[in-house]
């Protein structure tokens, strides 16, 4: 059995996202001693794993409900997991894809001052406070 402390320093989850995902319904509730310590079993450490291993590739709240939901039932079909796991790959890549355009955008910008002038004439500021001076929407 585990305090939640050392599920802490175990699985790298502070103790006040714990206890949250408890209230969501992620993580069984855990047990409790007499003096009304929680105590997690293994079952409560891997599933915090795996809840931080989704929370680290992105997946939301709602999407690690549904993918412990099916791995509770390991009797179904995992094509929703799949379709889950393609739906935030596809969320990934737009995020990619509009970093890219910040990327070029930040860069193009930057360059158009060489830091060596007023500010009354740094074109940073300028393009920042007038959005059409950029080459693209972002």
């Amino acid at each position: 059995m585990f305090s939640i402390g050392e599920l802490a320093k175990r699985t790298k989850v502070k103790v006040p996202t714990i206890r949250y995902y408890e209230e969501m319904g992620l993580l069984a509730e855990a047990e409790r001693t007499s003096g009304n310590q929680r105590r997690y079993d293994k079952v409560g450490l891997e599933r915090l794993s795996f809840i931080r291993h989704a929370r680290d590739l992105g997946f939301s709240i709602e999407a690690i409900s549904s993918l412990i939901e099916l791995q509770d039932h390991p009797d179904r079909s995992c094509e929703a997991a799949t379709d889950i796991a393609t739906s935030q790959l596809e969320e990934v890549r737009a995020k990619i894809k509009r970093l890219r355009t910040l990327e070029k955008e930040l860069s193009r910008i930057s360059k158009g001052c060489d830091g060596g002038g007023l500010t009354e004439d740094c074109y940073v500021l300028a393009s920042l406070a007038d959005h059409n001076l950029c080459d693209r929407e972002h």
